[in-house]
């Protein structure tokens, strides 16, 4: 297991000031989808994938996406020029990971992105609080991962491979919430889930703690071997039990289960 070495926030700040200005930067892409149905609820989208992640997740489906510096995609310059033939045909677009909010071109590349028209999706961890908290006026759809329960600090450092990251997620949280609150921002939260990382007793405790928080919109996403690069084990079908399957939707009647 590694280790980080120092917090994420101030991972984030020194990311920021390197380099040249900011008015020079581009996002750095890993990937693109041109299209998908699938990540933002309702809408026809595009998704960017942001290259750089601080967390090693062992269930992750984008491990390529996870060293900063390294972009394998497309250029951002590349990526705008296919947005605006996509223009009026797609609603949406999607940035995604690695972790998205890592890069610090990614408010100006919002703002470019909603110039041509489009709704504005994020996926992010959490795991950098003040630059989501930035951003979040700037988009109209968040799906935020929660890997463990949040007052299981070695629990979710084990699923995340890295130290002291729950208490970045839980502030996360409860920013986005409030954002919710006030502005009628959409989102959901997720969880990919495994018996060897997240036992019965887990979900429920993680139900009871979005629940406390406000929470009404969880996926539950089993995870799946086809795509990982993992060496975690298929999820038998009984995974959670239905008596575990009835009581988290007691806590959150809204709460979808995925699988496949």
């Amino acid at each position: 297991m590694s280790a980080a070495v120092a917090g994420p926030e101030t991972a984030a700040r020194a990311t920021a000031t390197a380099g040249t200005p900011a008015a020079a930067r581009r996002l750095q892409v890993g990937g693109l989808t041109p299209f998908t149905s699938i990540d933002y609820p309702g809408q026809l989208a595009a998704v960017v994938f942001v290259q750089g992640c601080p967390w090693r997740c062992g269930y992750c489906h984008n491990p390529h996406l996870q060293a900063r510096g390294q972009d394998q995609g497309p250029s951002w310059s590349e990526v705008l020029e296919l947005l605006r033939r996509r223009a009026g045909l797609l609603d949406a677009v999607v940035f995604s990971g690695g972790e998205p909010t890592v890069d610090p071109a990614l408010p100006q590349a919002i703002a470019e992105v909603r110039a041509l028209g489009f709704k504005v999706g994020l996926h992010s961890a959490g795991i950098y609080t003040q630059r989501l908290q930035a951003v979040l006026p700037l988009v109209d759809w968040v799906g935020l991962d929660i890997k463990a329960p949040l007052a299981d600090a070695a629990r979710h450092d084990r699923v995340t491979q890295t130290r002291h990251g729950a208490d970045a997620v839980r502030r996360s949280l409860a920013t986005l919430v409030q954002q919710s609150r006030a502005t009628g921002l959409a989102y959901e939260c997720r969880t990919t889930a495994h018996p060897t990382l997240l036992d019965d007793a887990a979900l429920l405790q993680l139900a009871d703690e979005l629940a406390e928080a406000g929470v009404a919109q969880w996926a539950l996403q089993i995870f799946r071997t086809q795509g990982a690069a993992s060496d975690l084990p298929a999820v038998a079908s009984d995974y959670p039990s239905p008596a575990t399957l009835q009581r988290l939707r007691q806590r959150l009647p809204a709460m979808t289960l995925r699988r496949g």
